[in-house]
C-alpha cells in the first residue's frame, strides 16, 4: 500500500521525496500589460463612516483646523468690539469728540461696526468653505 500523496506538492504525505523527476515550473504572465493594478477599492469616507482609526484621524485635523479659525475669527471680535469700550474709556477725547452733530462714540457703533462684523462673517464663511474644500480634494484623492 502506498501513502497518500500531497496535492500541493506531489509528495507522499510521509514527508519522504517522491520518485521521479520534480514538477517543472511554469511562469504565468499576461498579454495585458496595460492593464491598471487593483488598489485598495476602499474609499476614504468609508473610514470616517465607520469612524475607524484613520477616518478619525482625518476627522480631528479637519475640526482642528475649523477650530483654529473659529479662535481667530473669535479672537479679532474681541479686541475690535472689545477695545472700543476700553478706548472710550482710556481716552476721555473721544468720549465727547462729535463729527457734524453725531457723537463719535456713535458713529462708531452706527456706522463701523456692522460693516466689519459684516467683512469677518464673509471671511469666516469662504475661510470654512476652503477648510472643507481641501478636505473633500484630500478625501477623494485618496
Amino acid at each position: 500500500m502506498t501513502a497518500p500523496e500531497d496535492p500541493s506538492r506531489g509528495q507522499p504525505a510521509t514527508g519522504e521525496p517522491a520518485a521521479g523527476p520534480p514538477p517543472v515550473r511554469v511562469r504565468v504572465t499576461s498579454t495585458r500589460r496595460d492593464a491598471a493594478t487593483r488598489r485598495d477599492l476602499r474609499p476614504l469616507t468609508h473610514d470616517i463612516d465607520e469612524q475607524s482609526t484613520l477616518g478619525e484621524v482625518y476627522m480631528a485635523g479637519l475640526m482642528s483646523a475649523q477650530l483654529r479659525l473659529a479662535l481667530r475669527v473669535l479672537a479679532f471680535g474681541v479686541v475690535s468690539l472689545g477695545g472700543l469700550p476700553l478706548l472710550f474709556l482710556f481716552v476721555p477725547a473721544t468720549r465727547t469728540l462729535e463729527i457734524g452733530p453725531v457723537p463719535l462714540p456713535w458713529l462708531v457703533l452706527a456706522v463701523v461696526v456692522y460693516p466689519v462684523a459684516i467683512i469677518v462673517a464673509r471671511y469666516y464663511v469662504r475661510a470654512s468653505e476652503r477648510i472643507e474644500a481641501e478636505f473633500s480634494h484630500v478625501v477623494r484623492r485618496r
